[in-house]
């Protein structure tokens, strides 16, 4: 049939010779043609399927049959299965399976746990009865054995290293039998541990009385005998202790042995001896002889290398039995002690004191480094550690090591020179003598008389700053003469040892410094002095540092600081003068009514005070500050009391006449008890100006000495004259107010037509 409609091809209907080509339509005949040819075809395919499906009748009827019966099935499939849904819906059958499998599901667990718990209880057992056996094996002598079964039963029971310390959560999980069973094992390891620990100890021992060192290889502990000293190591070792176990040996050995090796003092050598029997070795032996040849100066240290290498190979071959794991063990244990001992005891004591030795160093450096290959050939000490090369390390930073002993030795004798310092001042600075006056330069030659660079003036402080100043430079000279790492320590003990005047000396001078005296006097000057000379070291010595340290040095950060102190000093001690002089002039309660005899007294030691405080000062200042900050502190304290005094008198109403009196003889007497203070202040003064100093006379210095000198005057002047100065402008220039005069007048004179006037014109200066 495929083959039928496949052979009708178009093209062979139409007598058209190209259908492919648009521009040819087809013709109505054509089309005609066209249907009458498929007419014809259509009856010819007609006539074939009928042909074909009378010939194939029977194949027809079997493919009917079959469907019918296919169809009947169905209907008898579907009968069955309704039956069954409802035979289900009338008894509930799933419920049944449902139940019958959970018991299934029950019973076949019950029998599972029954079997675990069977084989727990079996293995609960055997580690039990293992147990048992490692400790008959530790009472019969059977370690090995012993420490193998501790070993594969702390991987069974799961035992933590360190300890089985679970958390609350997972205890509470683990059967109660579980934590029972390690338990028990935790008692048996500390027993073997402890057994094995004291074979060792009696293994190996020291006799003081013979300086020998023991070691034994057959032992015997609590009736258990013959066991070798070999079996006790690989014991610790499967076990886990072996840095426990040798733990108290290498204490053993460092204590008796090493420490008495690294002592070039009293140099020893060491002595072998091996005892055995018919059935091997029975002990080793290590004797501490003094050394055959004690006067050869050790200077290299090879006498101290050669005994400890001796020894370690003793250690070796005697105690760890070559075993590389083993020697490892003990050199982890001992290795830092050793290398601390031979630090402290050789290599910290022959690093050179001067800088120019430090190339003699080297040989000390070579024979360090092939004592520490040597360790390395016998795996003392790890080949690829550099952490164990704590010799080379030492040795090769020696420069270091030389610096900082240089640097400890510097600030040591800062320390000391500044704890020792008296704080006395030269016997020339402590009164005005004649010395101090004819000849000032031979006092300016004093070793405590000092120049201070920036300022061009010179004062005395004390020794401690000196020295400390001389110590600080030929510091820094010799970081001018070394190499980068030594300067730059010497750079910075020069630094600390400036900022340990700051530490030490305000501690030790505390109760001075609370009190007005030549000492606190004295610390100003010096922190003046320190700032200065802190200012120039960097212009003195920096061009000469080495390059590395050029960038790094600074001192110009600590002048200011100094600079401070000096100054929080000098104003401790003027508010020190001016609470004493306040206090001086509160006694003299006002200077009210001194034409009173009591109250004359009173106000006159009130001024007898002041004179002290004044002079005390005067003498105190004088010798030590620099001129211009005596001029100036000094001015500032007249200034103050002045004040106060010229105040309170001001403040005084209702004077009589012998009390104005009374008060202009007090200030009379204050004025010229000071003659010789404002003497100098002028002198200063006068110096100045020599410098062609543009110096203000002392009145401009200290205003209210002009306004209590006019004051005394003012006491005994009739009313019209001071009237008429305060017209001329005279007490206005003094520092008077309007305010002032008008009071002072009202408290002296009377009321009186004649007093109206004055105040009146006082009022109204421009009438």
């Amino acid at each position: 049939m495929d083959a039928l409609f496949d052979s009708i091809n178009v093209r062979d209907l139409l007598c058209a010779r190209d259908l492919s080509d648009p521009t040819c339509p087809l013709s109505a005949p054509d089309l005609r043609l066209l249907i009458q040819r498929l007419e014809s075809h259509s009856l010819h395919i007609k006539s074939k399927v009928g042909s074909y499906l009378l010939s194939h009748h029977h194949h027809f009827a079997s493919l009917f049959s079959l469907c019918n019966d296919a169809v009947s099935h169905s209907d008898l499939i579907s009968s069955n299965l309704s039956d069954l849904l409802r035979f289900i819906s009338d008894r509930p059958i799933d419920v049944e399976i449902r139940d019958l499998m959970e018991e299934l599901s029950e019973k076949t667990r019950e029998a599972r746990t029954r079997r675990e718990l069977l084989e727990l209880a079996r293995a609960v057992v055997e580690i039990s009865e293992r147990l048992k056996g490692v400790r008959e094996g530790i009472r019969n002598g059977r370690l090995k054995f012993a420490a193998e079964e501790v070993r594969e039963l702390k991987m069974a029971l799961r035992v933590r290293d360190g300890g089985d310390v679970a958390d609350e959560s997972v205890r509470e999980r683990e059967p109660v039998v579980y934590g029972l069973l390690k338990k028990e094992w935790s008692d048996c390891f500390e027993q073997i541990q402890e057994v094995l620990v004291n074979f060792m100890k009696n293994a190996v021992r020291f006799e003081r009385d013979t300086n020998r060192l023991l070691v034994g290889y057959r032992l015997s502990l609590d009736g258990v005998d013959g066991i070798e000293l070999q079996t006790v190591l690989e014991a610790m070792d499967v076990v886990g202790i072996l840095d426990y176990g040798l733990a108290k040996v290498a204490d053993l050995i460092i204590k008796y042995v090493v420490s008495p090796a690294v002592n070039p003092g009293s140099p020893i050598s060491f002595v072998e001896e091996l005892n055995q029997d018919s059935k091997g070795m029975t002990e080793a032996v290590l004797k501490i002889v003094p050394s055959v040849e004690p006067k050869i100066e050790n200077v290299e240290g090879e006498a101290i290398y050669s005994a400890i290498i001796q020894l370690i190979k003793f250690i070796g071959k005697c105690i760890c039995f070559e075993n590389g794991s083993w020697i490892q063990s003990f050199g982890r244990l001992t290795w830092p002690r050793i290398s601390e001992l031979i630090i402290c005891n050789f290599l910290s004591k022959v690093v050179p004191e001067d800088a120019s030795k430090l190339a003699d160093f080297q040989k000390i450096i070579e024979s360090t480094s092939q004592f520490e290959t040597a360790l390395k050939e016998i795996m003392f000490i790890s080949a690829s550690d550099n952490k164990d090369e704590r010799l080379s390390n030492f040795a090769e930073n020696v420069e270091v090591h030389f610096a900082s002993r240089r640097k400890t030795e510097i600030l040591a004798k800062a320390r000391k020179l500044l704890l020792q310092c008296n704080f006395d001042v030269p016997q020339e600075y402590t009164r005005r003598g004649p010395m101090l006056k004819k000849d000032r330069t031979a006092v300016n030659s004093y070793e405590q008389v000092v120049d201070l660079l920036f300022l061009s003036e010179r004062c005395v402080v004390s020794k401690a700053a000196t020295q400390l100043m001389e110590l600080v430079h030929q510091t820094l000279k010799d970081v001018c003469l070394s190499s980068t790492r030594v300067a730059l320590e010497f750079y910075r003990a020069a630094r600390d040892a400036i900022l340990l005047y700051e530490v030490v000396i305000p501690v030790k001078l505390e109760k001075q410094l609370d009190g007005i005296n030549q000492v606190a006097v004295l610390m100003h000057n010096d922190c003046l002095y320190l700032s200065q000379e802190i200012l120039g070291l960097a212009f003195e010595y920096r061009s000469d540092f080495p390059s590395s340290i050029k960038e790094h040095a600074v001192f110009v950060d600590m002048a200011p600081r100094f600079h401070l102190m000096a100054e929080e000093i000098l104003q401790k001690q003027i508010q020190l003068i001016l609470y004493n002089l306040k206090e001086a002039v509160d006694g003299a309660d006002g200077f009210q009514n001194t034409h009173r005899k009591q109250q004359f007294e009173l106000a006159k030691f009130s001024i007898d005070q002041v004179i002290f405080i004044l002079e005390k000062v005067h003498i105190i200042w004088e010798p030590l500050l620099l001129p211009s900050t005596y001029k100036r502190s000094m001015c500032m304290v007249l200034e103050s009391v002045f004040s106060k005094i010229t105040r309170d008198i001001l403040l005084l109403d209702d004077l009589a006449a012998d009390e104005t009196l009374q008060l202009q003889r007090l200030i009379y007497l204050m004025l010229e008890n000071l003659s010789s203070l404002f003497e100098s202040l002028d002198a200063v003064s006068r110096k100045e100006k020599s410098r062609e100093d543009p110096t203000p006379s002392l009145d401009n210095l200290i205003p209210s000495l002009c306004k209590i000198r006019k004051l005394a005057e003012l006491l005994d002047m009739p009313l019209k004259s001071i009237t008429t100065a305060w017209e001329s402008g005279e007490l206005v220039s003094c520092g008077f107010t309007v305010s002032e005069v008008k009071d002072f007048i009202k408290g002296i004179f009377t009321d009186s037509p004649l007093r109206k006037e004055c105040l009146w014109r006082i009022e109204n200066p421009s009438f």
